[in-house]
């Protein structure tokens, strides 16, 4: 659809006017053969206005015989009637040859990026890495240097283990493969202590190698030494060694959330308007009024990159800007609503960042009310194996 809304733009279109008492029937047959048309807008139930291109504006008079409709044309727009107030086809020929030139000069571009990464994963920030070290829309292909690019981002992240970069036509492909962070892994042979990767309160602490630093109750914080590198002897002098034992504790997670009674709710009406924006190097030519219709509206952006053949794209791309209609409605909701609302927010939240769900041992729930909202708090309690070991 985008490609052919933009041939019409640049070959020509018609601004009708379709007058009659079957204009739904005229649209309808319209749709089923697949004519094209847009900027629809309908005045007093007999009156159609609406944008056609030129092609599909010559299969118009046999729909409107059938229909028993009478059209007329109001504006016409595009390159072809430009060209057609000037008598000398050489006009026309320069014309050709500059759009020629353009599409020559461009393919000596990139224009388009593909970042790929295995299964589907997510890498943050690797488009802004990647540009700043060259590869970005507009630069000349003979200043890419994809081998100089991985090396240097391989080396800025430790979160790629591979990465290749191809190179055909104006079209540039990076695949990625995302490295998994592994535990650091330390030899036997090494002196470590065991320190604690999460605050809680310790339930069962057992050192068969190295001195034990805290007792079962005590509460210990994230990063403390639970059981130390070293031991000692009566008479013997501190020697150090590689720690080994298991600690386990209670660890809290805890979240906290104001819930107002009277809230404003935006749902949608069903109503959409779509608007299209030419996109050439970065400079956005508008086609519609910069103003909406609506008062309260969500807007959705679809942009898609124009090309000539598989890999060869071109510096434009059209981007479709559907706005949705939302109306706002008061909710009011009760105590219970308000707490449940609440709670199942908090709950959700906490449960994605326990890893093991089996651990969950205790879940409690605290209030406090007043008379514009409440303020939910959720707290689970874990069961967890909080020690790791780190090199002294």
């Amino acid at each position: 659809m985008y490609i052919r809304l933009l041939l019409n733009l640049l070959f020509g279109y018609v601004r009708i006017e379709v007058e009659g008492y079957y204009v739904e029937r005229f649209i309808n047959i319209c749709t089923n053969k697949k004519i094209l048309i847009w900027n629809l807008k309908r005045e007093k139930g007999v009156k159609l206005y609406l944008n056609i291109g030129i092609n599909d504006f010559k299969r118009l008079s046999s729909i409107a015989k059938k229909t028993k409709c009478k059209i007329k044309i109001l504006k016409k727009r595009g390159i072809p009637f430009l060209i057609s107030r000037y008598k000398k086809r050489k006009i026309f020929a320069i014309f050709l040859i500059i759009i020629f030139c353009l599409i020559c000069l461009s393919s000596k571009y990139v224009w388009n990026i593909e970042v790929i990464v295995e299964d589907n994963l997510q890498i943050e920030n690797v488009e802004e890495d990647l540009e700043a070290l060259g590869l970005k829309k507009g630069v000349l292909k003979s200043k890419v240097n994809t081998e100089q690019i991985i090396n240097e981002l391989r080396l800025k992240r430790d979160d790629i283990s591979w990465i290749g970069i191809d190179l055909k036509g104006t079209n540039v492909r990076v695949d990625i493969v995302k490295a998994d962070k592994s535990p650091e892994i330390i030899d036997n042979k090494d002196y470590c202590d065991i320190v604690a990767k999460k605050s809680g309160v310790i339930t069962k602490i057992t050192a068969q190698n190295g001195t034990a630093l805290f007792n079962v109750g005590d509460t210990v914080q994230e990063g403390d030494v639970l059981i130390a590198g070293y031991m000692e002897g009566k008479y013997t002098d501190r020697r150090y060694v590689h720690s080994l034992g298991e600690v386990e504790a209670k660890v809290y997670y805890e979240k906290t959330k104001e819930i107002r009674f009277n809230q404003d709710i935006y749902e949608e009406t069903g109503k959409k308007e779509t608007k299209f924006e030419i996109n050439f190097n970065n400079k956005k030519i508008k086609l519609y009024n910069k103003l909406s219709k609506f008062e309260l509206y969500e807007t959705e952006n679809k942009e898609m990159n124009l090309k000539l053949f598989n890999n060869l794209y071109l510096p434009i791309s059209i981007t479709k800007i559907t706005n949705k209609e939302q109306r706002k409605e008061p909710k009011k909701y009760t105590l219970s609503e308000a707490i449940t609302l609440g709670v199942n927010d908090l709950s959700s939240q906490i449960e994605n960042e326990i890893e093991d769900k089996n651990s969950i041992k205790n879940k409690d729930v605290k209030t406090v009310e007043n008379e514009a909202s409440v303020v939910v708090t959720v707290i689970y309690e874990t069961l967890e194996s909080i020690g790791e070991n780190k090199k002294i």
